[in-house]
């Protein structure tokens, strides 16, 4: 019961922040500022969001889009921690790849994704591909700024232990470096969510079925304004989705396990 309130709790504000978004969304429409063709009420957007539900292609769409997604954060999480752990601690490495993870930070992802058409087609590979793009650089840099965030005396202390190696990675530097790296993890999944939503909106053929990025193009081909913010609707709700129920939990544990705030 007590979780029970406190997610009602954490949910107020952000129902009335998008109950506000609705009612001056629907002011502008009566307002009769563009045609409804251009700005679609409401209304009318649920109404969109109805047909894809009818036509089964709402649930099949964010299942799509939702497993690429996951899938390749979660392979981006297996690249980028060892390639993070070794920018931050191998002075070598530091000095050639970190440069290079910073100027892929800066390359929209949507940039590679021509060129990823190029080499792998309208194909699976092409999404991952690019959401590796996004993602790594993020989670490898967030990781090697936590490390070396790290005081000197757990180093130290680690030392005198006789921890080396894995051990002292596993046990000092990654708990040391876990608020950073956390950190890097939620925005390596915007950066992964993003760039498949590019993927699938310029890649939307061959074998990659419907996605999200689908509808909108759906949306854009017809000139349906409902079904395009009905696209955006669902976009926005599946990420939302995902950090509530995956990273507010933990970045909530982690804070308070070090006695800080909690947000």
């Amino acid at each position: 019961m007590s979780r029970l309130r406190s997610f009602a709790a954490a949910a107020k504000p952000f129902a009335l922040g998008m109950g506000a978004v609705v009612i001056v969304w629907q002011a502008i429409v009566w307002s009769k500022v563009k045609p409804t063709s251009q700005i679609p009420s409401p209304a009318m957007v649920a109404d969109a969001l109805g047909g894809l539900w009818s036509d089964g292609v709402l649930l099949s769409s964010v299942w799509n889009s939702l497993h690429r997604g996951v899938l390749g954060f979660l392979m981006s999480i297996l690249i980028a921690t060892p390639l993070g752990l070794a920018v931050a601690m191998v002075r070598g490495v530091r000095s050639f790849v970190r440069p290079v993870l910073s100027a892929l930070q800066q390359l929209p992802s949507v940039s590679w994704v021509p060129i990823s058409i190029v080499l792998f087609g309208t194909t699976s590979t092409t999404v991952y591909a690019i959401i590796l793009l996004g993602a790594v650089p993020s989670i490898a840099n967030s990781l090697v700024s936590g490390v070396d965030l790290i005081p000197p005396t757990q180093w130290r202390a680690a030392s005198m232990l006789g921890l080396g190696g894995l051990r002292s990675v596993r046990r000092v530097v990654l708990p040391a470096a876990m608020p950073g790296y956390l950190t890097g993890l939620e925005q390596g999944w915007a950066f992964a969510w993003r760039s498949l939503m590019a993927a699938e909106l310029i890649a939307s053929t061959g074998d990659l079925g419907s996605g999200l990025g689908n509808i909108l193009t759906v949306g854009r081909n017809s000139q349906d304004m409902s079904l395009m913010l009905a696209g955006v609707a669902l976009v926005l709700a599946c990420g939302l989705l995902v950090e509530k129920a995956g990273f507010s939990p933990l970045r909530r544990r982690v804070l308070s396990s070090r006695g800080l705030a909690v947000v």
